[in-house]
């Protein structure tokens, strides 16, 4: 039986003989099922090409978007840590409130909550960011919101106490000595040192603040002036009596500038630093004494 063939002619010009091809009809089928077919799949190629290329710019994005909020968990870590840090420093300026107050035999907040559990690590946000995932920062940050917390119900409660306290103890808090008397140097500290005129060792029973002939000292707090005069080795020394047990004395002064009997207020000027009676140098010497007993005045001091 004879195939069934198409025939395909060529006309290229007037002057060229005509061309004459015959194809057989199932090739001829063949080829368009065969074009249709990779036209079809260069289609689906061309619009899933599309689509992955939509889905990486998406993707590029979202990863973006990841980053940054990694980025901000991070900082947001810093901050909780940050916060913890001035935590510490409100619960030592309370400890200092309290010692000024004369509270230290007073329950705290925490005895009567019972708070407990394990010492936390400190956390580093950099070290975190590089060395966990996004999870274990959000339970770190969720740990150190709930200590912050804490802190602060328990921080709240003391201060609210001081402040109960303080407000019927206003007279005690202006005849504390809670201010540095003089700017300067603070060459030695209160307790045992070397002596620098025997080399011995021996107790120093306050604080020696180096700074210029004729710098002015002020009254740390208020009270009454119950010597000024010479007095051995401090030579030209001030004696201020705050009540309550509490008295100062300074030493090693050029001139004095309130008189016996003056009645002082906290920041008056008193005196001027000065290099006379057993001294190396102009400086302060300035004690803090309560009850008879030499105490470290930086107990006291507040600023």
């Amino acid at each position: 039986m004879t195939k069934k063939k198409y025939t395909i002619m060529i006309l290229p010009d007037e002057t060229t003989k005509v061309r004459k091809y015959r194809v057989p009809k199932l090739i001829v089928r063949g080829t368009i099922i065969g074009v249709a077919l990779l036209a079809l799949g260069l289609g689906y190629l061309m619009t899933d090409y599309y689509g992955v290329k939509k889905m990486v710019s998406e993707l590029e994005r979202l990863r973006m978007e990841t980053r940054q909020q990694q980025q901000q968990l991070v900082t947001f870590a810093k901050s909780i840590d940050d916060l913890q840090g001035e935590m510490n420093r409100l619960r030592q300026f309370d400890m200092k409130l309290r010692v000024m107050a004369d509270l230290d035999g007073v329950i705290y907040p925490e005895q009567v909550m019972g708070i407990g559990g394990e010492n936390p690590e400190p956390f580093n946000p950099l070290e975190a960011e590089l060395s966990f995932q996004d999870q274990a920062l959000l339970n770190n940050m969720s740990r150190g919101l709930d200590r912050l917390r804490t802190d602060v119900s328990i921080q709240e409660r003391s201060f609210q106490e001081l402040v109960e306290y303080l407000e019927d103890q206003k007279s005690l808090l202006a005849s504390t000595p809670s201010i540095w008397p003089v700017k300067g140097w603070l060459t030695s500290d209160f307790g045992y040192r070397t002596s620098p005129f025997t080399g011995r060792r021996e107790m120093h029973k306050g604080l020696d603040v180096a700074t210029r002939t004729g710098t002015g000292v002020i009254a740390p707090a208020d009270g009454l002036v119950v010597f000024s005069g010479r007095e051995g080795g401090f030579g030209n020394m001030l004696l201020i009596d705050h009540g309550y047990g509490l008295v100062t004395r300074y030493g090693h002064l050029s001139n004095m500038e309130v008189k016996l009997g003056q009645k002082v207020k906290r920041g008056d000027l008193i005196a001027r630093v000065g290099n006379t009676g057993r001294s190396t140098g102009p400086h302060l010497h300035y004690e803090v004494v309560v009850n008879g007993v030499s105490i470290n005045p930086m107990r006291y001091i507040l600023n």
